[in-house]
């Protein structure tokens, strides 16, 4: 992969779905985006709005601000050698400000390997969806370890109120006892 990114770092969770840009895809399939984009456009019928979509002006502002501030996290060495391959690709920093980006799901990558039909399109295809797939698999190990949780958050609730009510209990046990008033030695009057 051109990037020196994992694919999974790509994978993006817009409006709900897991989805990759289209510069992103391009590069790993190692096409130009235009070439990328011109490509799908002369298969359109093949990405329905579930395949494949574009953002939005605040999308796209929103997602460039949050790899902005990403980008900044990194040294000055990777930065550099990130920006240098984009500009080698026609990247997202350097996209014609009129025309948004697209995105594109899972299954609008796999689509899109069969439309380049390039042996690089396909072989990445098969990283593409790995990467998919394991993202998903931790979505639903991270679904399974909440679910524990719960269960064992609603056990300590009831094990609490059980215990409150044994402490309620025990208060009046655990209290001095009165004090009876001690008997007088000698005669009482």
């Amino acid at each position: 992969m051109k990037t020196g990114r994992p694919i999974e770092t790509l994978i993006l969770n817009l409006r709900g779905q897991k989805a990759i840009l289209d510069a992103n895809l391009a590069e790993l399939y190692g096409v130009p985006t235009k070439v990328f984009n011109q490509a799908v456009k002369r298969n359109e019928e093949r990405f329905p709005i579930d395949f494949r979509f574009q953002l939005t002006p605040e999308e796209w502002l929103k997602l460039r601000s949050h790899t902005a501030s990403s980008k900044s996290e990194m040294s000055r060495d990777e930065a550099v050698a990130l920006n240098r391959s984009q500009i080698v690709t026609g990247s997202q920093r350097h996209r014609d400000p009129r025309y948004l980006p697209y995105v594109l799901t899972e299954h609008g990558a796999i689509m899109a390997a069969t439309v380049l039909n390039s042996p690089q399109a396909v072989a990445m295809s098969v990283y593409v969806v790995r990467a998919f797939i394991q993202m998903r698999e931790q979505i639903a190990a991270n679904a399974g370890i909440l679910k524990c949780l719960a269960q064992i958050d609603k056990t300590l609730l009831v094990h609490d109120k059980a215990l409150r009510d044994i402490y309620q209990k025990l208060l009046p046990l655990l209290a001095p006892s009165p004090v009876s008033p001690k008997p007088m030695i000698g005669f009482e009057p």
